[in-house]
């Protein structure tokens, strides 16, 4: 009988060990999750009127035209939307050199329909698309979007398509899934 109960601890301690490892590689792969919220930097913390964080001179600045890289603007604007902050956000993306950018149409998309501008927002979302068919944190806004305007059915296409694209363990996919209240009929 010790050998059998040696046997269900080692199984035990293994089966541990493995949720452990598990878990490790889920919260691994959700840093990398590029579709999960931005988090908050001095931008939205101590910077106000529109102005955004200079990490280089450490100081509030009002952004201008080349004085932000795509990136540091499409950020920053992220940064500004999920703050509530759309006017500033469109502002900000309006800077950008790349206006074809996907990410920048989302981000157009995402700040005009939280605004209140639907139309506007989801022709965004389409344009978005039409640049890369595959970005699904524009499907997931969409999707969300569709809802809001009583498309159960087409949010669910765009839910699908997340999956297909290979997006289902994304926050893009979640917060869609969430939206629809976990009804994931595909």
């Amino acid at each position: 009988m010790p050998m059998a109960f040696i046997s269900l601890r080692g199984l035990a301690l293994a089966g541990s060990l493995a949720i452990a490892v598990s878990s490790s590689a889920l919260a691994i792969g959700d840093e990398s999750d590029e579709t999960k919220p931005p988090p908050k930097t001095e931008t939205t913390t101590k910077c106000t009127a529109g102005k955004v964080w200079d990490v280089k001179r450490k100081e509030c600045v009002v952004p201008k035209k080349n004085s932000f890289n795509d990136d540091d603007l499409y950020k920053a604007a992220r940064e500004f939307a999920y703050a509530g902050q759309y006017d500033n956000a469109l502002t900000v993306l309006q800077l950008a050199n790349n206006q074809n950018d996907p990410r920048i149409l989302n981000y157009l998309g995402y700040a005009n329909r939280k605004a209140g501008r639907m139309e506007l927002g989801m022709s965004y979302y389409r344009k978005a698309l039409q640049a890369d068919e595959n970005y699904v944190l524009a499907r997931s806004y969409m999707g969300q979007a569709l809802v809001e305007q009583g498309d159960v059915q087409g949010a669910r296409v765009q839910l699908v398509e997340i999956r297909d694209r290979g997006g289902e363990q994304t926050w893009a996919y979640r917060s869609l899934l969430q939206t629809l209240n976990g009804y994931r009929t595909y």
